[in-house]
């Protein structure tokens, strides 16, 4: 996408993405007093439960009919504008080592504090039969089945189930080949580039409906649950979104060492996708918008549409440190002393393990009962989690949001493609509207 540093326009139509933040905001509490009053007065919660989670799954539809076709054009376009594969390997070697690095600090991070707090210790909890059955189909990943996972049958079979990491991998090749072509191809880059732009104007008109997918998603699960499930899992869940602050400032932090003082804009940039996916407990829905924020905040496009979708795969910060977290939580109800030893070895296992959750429903429960199995503890543990797992996962989702973003705006700045304050892509400002303006004055 051609990048104009031409000055942005005026500060009032920027208010437009604030009043949505606020309507999430408003849909979020009102979502929790009336699941509230439905869990108290109603009997039998299951009809309500049923049409409001119609309202959460047309949106959730919505956005990933968005997905496919926004990761391919953009992708596509921004490496067939890198003009070689040379400069495609170096920005992907830069963005794994940052996903290395950030998976082994949020993994790291999580048996930490789960160790320190003690949280599965004398809960009081009523533990289920060891062999009982969690419902969670438990499937090991292979070298074999990671790798064959990466290649698609067909592009439009990847496209018709969200398979990110697959629609990357051709749009690679796709944008390669278009630079190989030269000149003869640029009728199809600007259609692309064009694609691009109606994409992400589409998601904008989408999100306008994510106050009421906000509202019926938090509803639902508190009709559902109701809010006692909460005081039962108080002590577990307020230790977990405590490192989940933790993780933020760690991830804020390594921002400002990079980006400087342009990490606190970064975190105001991402704040709307970011509360986009704790409402809705999926990264996925916040990925349209995070992608347009990134590019308004001075992303390259050409580094945004490649490190972004690729990190949906390999950089799921949050969901991580849940899986150390979650797993010798499991082992402490059971009594399950985990020896150093172990625990490092299980630590290695989900670097491995967690790069295979892109596109698997539930991902995080898969992997924990994948490595549960794999130490002899009780898979029917996670009966212990299901009834909370919904709120645990809001708040993994958000992180995984931030870590991604953080990844994007690093690997732009190492790459000289992070466009400084000011600078902005009137077509994107078109497109999808403009960004809040910088504090200061507009150079």
């Amino acid at each position: 996408m051609a990048i104009d540093t031409t000055n942005s326009g005026s500060a009032a139509p920027a208010r437009k993405g604030s009043t949505l933040t606020w309507w999430i905001l408003g849909a979020l509490v009102l979502g929790i007093i009336v699941g509230a009053i439905v869990n108290a007065t109603v009997a039998d919660t299951t009809a309500v439960v049923d049409g409001l989670t119609i309202v959460t799954t047309v949106f959730l539809r919505l956005i990933k009919m968005i997905i496919g076709p926004l990761v391919f054009a953009t992708l596509a376009v921004g490496i067939a504008k890198m003009g070689d594969l040379g400069t495609v390997g170096r920005i992907g070697l830069k963005a794994m080592t940052w996903f290395l690095g950030a998976s082994l600090v949020s993994l790291t991070l999580g048996l930490v504090l789960v160790n320190l707090f003690q949280p599965g210790v004398d809960t009081g909890l009523v533990l289920p039969d060891a062999g009982a059955q969690s419902g969670i189909a438990v499937s090991g990943l292979t070298l074999k089945d990671f790798v064959t996972h990466l290649v698609p049958t067909s592009i439009a079979d990847a496209m018709a189930r969200n398979e990110i990491l697959q629609i990357v991998v051709f749009s690679v090749f796709f944008g390669v080949a278009c630079a190989g072509v030269g000149d003869k191809a640029k009728v199809m880059v600007d259609a692309l580039e064009g694609l691009s732009y109606v994409m992400l104007k589409v998601t904008m008109l989408v999100m306008w409906f994510a106050p009421f997918a906000v509202f019926a998603a938090v509803a639902a699960t508190i009709s559902k649950s109701g809010l006692d499930v909460l005081a039962v899992y108080g002590k577990f869940m307020g230790q977990f979104y405590l490192g989940i602050v933790l993780l933020w400032g760690l991830l804020f932090l390594a921002a400002f060492a990079i980006l400087r003082r342009r990490a606190v804009g970064l975190f105001r940039a991402v704040r709307e996708p970011t509360l986009l996916a704790f409402a809705t407990a999926s990264s996925e829905a916040a990925y349209p918008k995070t992608l347009a924020q990134l590019e308004k905040f001075g992303c390259s496009n050409r580094v945004a549409s490649f490190v972004l979708p690729l990190g949906y795969s390999f950089n799921l910060d949050g969901s991580m440190m849940y899986c150390t977290f979650a797993v010798v939580f499991i082992a402490q109800v059971y009594g399950i002393d985990l020896t150093l030893g172990q625990e490092i070895t299980m630590l290695l296992v989900l670097m491995v393990t967690s790069k295979g959750m892109a596109g698997v429903p539930r991902a995080s429960l898969v992997v924990i009962a994948a490595t549960l199995a794999q130490f002899d503890i009780p898979e029917a543990g996670l009966l212990l989690l299901l009834g909370v797992d919904h709120f645990l996962d809001m708040a993994r989702s958000a992180t995984n949001v931030i870590g991604n973003t953080v990844a994007t705006a690093v690997v732009s700045k190492w790459e000289g493609q992070l466009r400084a304050e000011g600078e902005a892509n009137p077509d994107l400002i078109d497109a999808v509207g403009p960004a809040e303006p910088a504090p200061g004055p507009l150079r």
